[in-house]
């Protein structure tokens, strides 16, 4: 299992360091990777800007680091392409490919869990941390699907909220040699690799303006301000985004990790 104890907790967002932890391989799909650094969307004019891919030219493989597991991790959650539970929210598909650090070869059968917040920045199991009343089922945005023939684990949920002293962001673990139940959980398994995911201020800035994520009373923290995410692009967990607010994303990202 991945050695977690040199991961620092998240931090509030007026502490300065930078979290630090084993380097793992992301194999990007891009002109560069410089080229999923910036603004994974284009600048059509608001409310509703329609991020756009990165021209491939090749793969490259470049180094990263995990990044914090967070306070909200819940074990054994469920297996399923689907961790909505009926939230409300703008779609977000993810198709996120799990490639071996050493080979740059896709990894099948290991597990991709995700855990975030929903619109109003509660995570299920923890809701009122956030000031936020509503139901609590400690199940919703949770949950994760093992990867196919080609590594690609693909989730349907929604975009995610804030909650104060963070950006938005997705929680990711990845694990492999794990034991799906017959009760739609898993066990066993070694747990290779924790990050995050995050996203582009500029497709933020039309989510927030959109129900329920406007009624957010929380002040939102940008991915300048945030303790955790370092600038890094896509070496850091930025997702390649398409679509719109109105019509829903797809979020895209290839994680290397070191069994």
């Amino acid at each position: 299992m991945t050695d977690t104890s040199h991961v620092p907790a998240e931090v509030p967002p007026n502490v300065t360091g930078r979290p630090v932890g084993r380097r793992t391989v992301l194999f990007g799909t891009g002109a560069a990777v410089a080229g999923l650094a910036v603004a994974a969307c284009t600048t059509t004019p608001d409310p509703d800007p329609a991020p756009s891919s990165p021209t491939a030219s090749g793969d490259v493989c470049t180094l990263t680091k995990e990044l914090t597991e967070g306070p909200y991790y819940l074990d054994g959650q469920l297996v399923r392409a689907d961790i909505t539970d009926g939230k409300a929210g703008i779609p977000l598909k993810l198709s996120l490919t799990v490639v071996d650090a050493d080979t740059c070869e896709p990894l099948p059968d290991a597990l991709v869990e995700l855990w975030h917040s929903d619109a109003l920045g509660e995570y299920s199991g923890f809701v009122g941390r956030n000031g936020h009343d509503e139901p609590d089922n400690g199940t919703f945005l949770r949950g994760g699907v093992l990867t196919d023939s080609s590594g690609v684990a693909a989730i349907t949920t929604v975009y995610p909220g804030w909650y104060r002293g963070r950006c938005i962001h997705i929680h990711v673990k990845v694990h492999t040699n794990v034991t799906p139940t017959s009760d739609g959980h898993f066990t066993g398994g070694q747990e290779i690799h924790t990050g995050q995911l995050f996203f582009d201020e500029k497709v933020t800035d039309a989510v927030a303006r959109v129900t329920p994520y406007s009624t957010n009373s929380v002040t939102r923290t940008t991915l300048a301000q945030d303790s955790i995410y370092d600038e890094g692009g896509a070496t850091s967990g930025l997702l390649t985004l398409t679509g719109t607010a109105s019509t829903g994303y797809t979020g895209t990202l290839t994680l290397g990790v070191e069994r």
